[in-house]
């Protein structure tokens, strides 16, 4: 028999990454290759007293650094991660593929998030990390990885990924919501709030979660739909 190709039926949706699978999961496997060296890095005792050193330096510059309008931005950057935040703004997305029917992308978008969810509770009773002295706003519980970094680029990346069609335009929107993750992240560094290795790598892996989790349902969107146009 010969083998049947994938290609999208006329009418349904077309992949969240589908401009060339194999490129992608070669971005993927870069980005979870990254998160999981930092994560392992910190977990080593002998390469976290190293990110240490670092980290108190950078919460060193940053006290000396600390200007009312910089806290003014970096304060209104942990409201914007908080859950009164991100839970409208996830349903809001996910309701938006619902009324537009695309499934494939609301599952996608949707698994994203809750992967996010359960790995920052389970990473932080993993790792048990205390926060940095004196934060500027309040905390609670571990410090690694930042929850924050997680929710912002997890929900900011699917969400581009799940919103908008793959080409130039995406690319553009992707770089900006990696910048968006990048400063959540720098801001809770600043506040004092997280270590800088904690921002890093709650960045890195909320980009895991939502390229990773793109990539697995638009893998299985293929199978399901070229079993359908084979039939």
């Amino acid at each position: 028999m010969s083998r049947v190709s994938w290609r999208p039926l006329p009418g349904l949706e077309r992949p969240a990454l589908a401009a060339a699978p194999g490129r992608d999961a070669v971005l993927c496997a870069v980005v979870v290759a990254l998160t999981a060296g930092v994560f392992a890095a910190v977990g080593d005792h002998g390469t976290l007293t190293s990110i240490q050193r670092l980290d108190d330096a950078w919460l060193r510059l940053m006290i000396s650094g600390q200007a009312p309008p910089v806290t003014a931005i970096a304060k209104v950057f942990n409201i914007l991660g908080l859950v009164y935040v991100t839970l409208p703004a996830r349903i809001a997305v996910a309701g938006f593929l619902a009324l537009r029917r695309r499934w494939w992308h609301l599952a996608a978008f949707t698994a994203a998030v809750v992967l996010s969810e359960v790995l920052i509770g389970v990473l932080k009773g993993v790792y048990e990390r205390a926060r940095p002295p004196e934060s500027l706003v309040v905390t609670t519980g571990a410090s690694f990885p930042s929850g924050h970094a997680v929710a912002a680029s997890a929900t900011v990346v699917a969400a581009v990924i799940a919103l908008v069609p793959p080409g130039r335009r995406r690319a553009w929107w992707a770089l900006a919501a990696v910048a968006f993750s990048i400063l959540m992240g720098l801001s809770r560094a600043y506040l004092g709030a997280h270590w800088l290795s904690d921002a890093v790598a709650g960045i890195l892996l909320g980009i895991s979660c939502a390229v990773v989790t793109a990539l697995m349902v638009g893998q299985i969107q293929r199978r399901v739909e070229g079993r359908q146009g084979a039939a």
